[in-house]
């Protein structure tokens, strides 16, 4: 494990994916810390239970972020989090997660302070050592 491992959160429905993705991780040893959720309502709850010194709580330093889920899409947990994010005690970096090559999610979401990066599925491995090391 290297020494600048990050903690990592997945906000994906796709269960499928999500796995593959744990596994990518793990295998390479980029995170022993990985948490997830199904949609971003339950990813928000979470973070702001964070902002409220829940000390078992692991407070994530990446998050990759789906853009289409039920209850809560992306771009709603996005514009919730800014709201919440200097509240959190640590640095995030959010990475915007999705199939679509639709240049307008591209740019809507480089546009956004808190994003980092719009990644497109399947993330690359050489994509997740960049940002895991």
């Amino acid at each position: 494990m290297s020494q600048n491992s990050k903690s990592v959160c997945i906000i994906d429905d796709d269960n499928m994916y999500v796995n593959l993705v744990i596994k990518v991780i793990k295998l390479k040893k980029l995170s022993e810390k990985i948490v997830v959720f199904n949609n971003g309502k339950e990813a928000l709850n979470y973070f702001i239970n964070s902002t409220q010194n829940i000390e078992d709580q692991i407070v994530p330093q990446v998050i990759f972020l789906d853009l289409n889920m039920p209850i809560m899409d992306g771009w709603q947990f996005i514009q919730e989090f800014e709201k919440i994010k200097d509240k959190i005690s640590k640095k995030i970096d959010l990475y915007v997660v999705s199939s679509s090559i639709d240049a307008r999610d591209i740019n809507r979401a480089k546009s956004i302070d808190v994003v980092s990066d719009y990644l497109t599925k399947p993330i690359h491995l050489d994509d997740f050592e960049k940002i895991l090391y």
